[in-house]
């Protein structure tokens, strides 16, 4: 005779979710406003409005709360979909047009998690190995790109991996935190920016 199979609840897993999901958001929040090494366990519980040991038990410690942001903006990024339309491209223009806009749809919906892992990279335990974990896909994809642009009718001036190189200092997430956090621009004028940069650099 087989053992009973525990009762799951599906009530009780679909509240359990949402209390996850409220505390990832409400963390989230707090590491991008105050900055990881400010916030407390204690304060993500208040935040979200339940028991420090209901976070423990949902998500875990600090360090990984912070591990489930990472994965989720990689997650949320959707850098697969928009790479297979930017790899279909059939010229420089439009290829680089659609990593401008990609790449900025893609920091402004994550600005939170971008800005929580920023500011955790000074204080984290392994900041480097965080950082590599947050954005090793992304800068995947602009290689992928750069790759892309080398085999069109009219290619870039420069090298392969040097073509890359310049797409992340453009399009990667420090070259739209430089202009729209710490200078002040409006995403929109940072994209029509970068994107006229990229193409007279590419193509002189």
């Amino acid at each position: 005779m087989s053992p009973k199979r525990p009762y799951v609840s599906p009530l009780r897993a679909e509240g359990a979710a949402r209390t996850r999901e409220l505390i990832l958001d409400r963390a989230t929040a707090l590491f991008a406003e105050r900055g990881y090494g400010r916030v407390a366990v204690a304060d993500i519980a208040s935040a979200a409005g339940v028991a420090p040991k209901t976070v423990f038990a949902s998500v875990g410690s600090k360090s990984d709360i912070l591990n489930h942001i990472v994965d989720q903006g990689v997650t949320a990024s959707g850098y697969r979909e928009a790479m297979d339309e930017i790899l279909a491209l059939p010229t420089p223009e439009a290829v680089l047009a659609a990593l401008a806009r990609g790449t900025r749809m893609g920091n402004e919906s994550q600005f939170r998690v971008h800005e929580a892992i920023r500011k955790a990279l000074p204080v984290h335990e392994d900041g480097e190995a965080l950082w590599e974990r947050a954005t090793s896909a992304y800068r995947d994809a602009l290689r992928a790109a750069a790759g892309h642009l080398h085999t069109l009718d009219v290619s870039p001036f420069c090298p392969e991996h040097e073509t890359a190189d310049l797409l992340w200092y453009w399009f990667g997430p420090m070259g739209w935190h430089a202009l729209v956090v710490e200078s002040g621009w409006t995403w929109d004028r940072a994209e029509e920016f970068l994107h006229r940069t990229a193409v007279r650099t590419l193509f002189p």
